[in-house]
């Protein structure tokens, strides 16, 4: 299954694949090691070839850090063992970052680290970009590492840095609603229990952390920093009470009017790598006369719990004329992160 991130043993992976070449390289012993974690688990994805695209061994630690100069005082860290994404575009080890994430969040920990070649420049970056900062190093027979850190209990007050974490304390929240043939291809982690994964592929707007997102509601009030509800609409006429659902939390990080862009060009630019649309739906968007805005948003949290429009308005109280856009009061959106199932250490008050 292409485009879908799997657990599986190590056992159970093919450590011939050429995919394995580079890390046997920088790291002696590296067969060894694999070997001796046949009973382990590691998540993967594979490209239509059937052939290894991305690589991510994750192993929760007792704290402090002490194989590492200076050590890092924890109690409790999740460490990335091994972490390889094949670059082509697509920006999957954002998604592979976002997956290592949420088993932070799941597992409870004071921060998550990684040990990684100075020489691998644009890994190094993608870490820096989400929170990560080198406080460390780690010296071994392959030679000196970068230790990169991300504490989980301090707060920068930065919608980047702080990832997935996110303020909500003054902070305006919404509900806005996406068509179900957009919805997964967009929040890969908040697909349905009916859905099938074959609709997941490894394109940019599925991988990215980034989403874009066009509406030609009345969202001009949205300010950066604002938090949004997505509420997938039904997939049948007229049973919107039990299948349409809200799944996902995201932080806004600008708001931008369609003609506030130069020409065309510059607005397919904006849009074309983190939104659904292609360059020609785009086109087409861009010269309807609609009055269109577009939302950049970072997605923060999948819901364990997908709450239908019914249980929204029956249990939770919330209501709206039109279920299209509208603003939810602290109480409100307080109310689904509970109902929601949603991890607590994930909100900063």
């Amino acid at each position: 299954m292409e485009g879908y991130i799997q657990h599986k043993l190590f056992s159970n992976i093919d450590i011939s694949d050429p995919f394995f070449d580079s890390l046997k390289g920088d790291y002696q012993g590296f067969e060894d090691w694999f070997e001796r974690k046949s009973q382990e688990i590691a998540y993967v994805l594979y490209n239509p070839q059937r052939k290894l695209e991305a690589f991510l061994y994750l192993k929760v630690e007792n704290g402090p850090i002490e194989d590492v100069t200076p050590a890092i005082p924890a109690n409790l860290v999740l460490k990335i063992g091994t972490m390889k994404v094949n670059p082509h575009g697509t920006r999957l080890g954002e998604r592979f970052i976002k997956r290592a994430l949420d088993v932070a969040i799941k597992e409870g920990v004071d921060g998550i680290y990684v040990t990684v070649f100075a020489k691998h420049e644009t890994l190094v970056g993608l870490f820096l970009k989400y929170g990560f900062m080198q406080r460390s190093t780690k010296d071994s027979n392959s030679g000196t590492e970068l230790v990169l850190w991300k504490a989980l209990t301090e707060t920068k007050n930065d919608i980047l840095i702080d990832y997935p974490r996110f303020v909500q304390r003054n902070k305006r929240k919404h509900i806005l609603s996406i068509f179900p043939q957009f919805h997964t291809r967009l929040f890969p982690d908040s697909i349905l229990n009916n859905e099938s994964f074959d609709i997941l592929e490894d394109v940019s707007h599925t991988n990215s952390i980034h989403k874009v997102f066009i509406s030609a509601a009345p969202v001009s009030r949205i300010r950066p920093g604002d938090i949004i509800v997505m509420y997938r609409t039904t997939d049948r006429q007229g049973q919107a009470r039990y299948r349409s659902v809200v799944t996902s939390i995201c932080v806004v990080e600008e708001v931008v009017s369609k003609k506030s862009f130069n020409d065309v060009n510059e607005f397919i630019d904006y849009c074309k790598k983190y939104s659904v649309y292609t360059p020609e739906e785009l086109r087409g968007i861009y010269f309807e006369r609609k009055r269109h805005y577009v939302i950049k948003m970072v997605y923060n949290i999948a819901l364990r719990r997908r709450l239908t429009r019914g249980q929204l308005i029956d249990q939770l109280g919330i209501e709206s004329g039109r279920w299209t856009f509208f603003e939810l009061t602290d109480n409100q959106f307080d109310s689904i992160l509970q109902a929601g199932n949603a991890h607590e250490s994930l909100v900063i008050d």
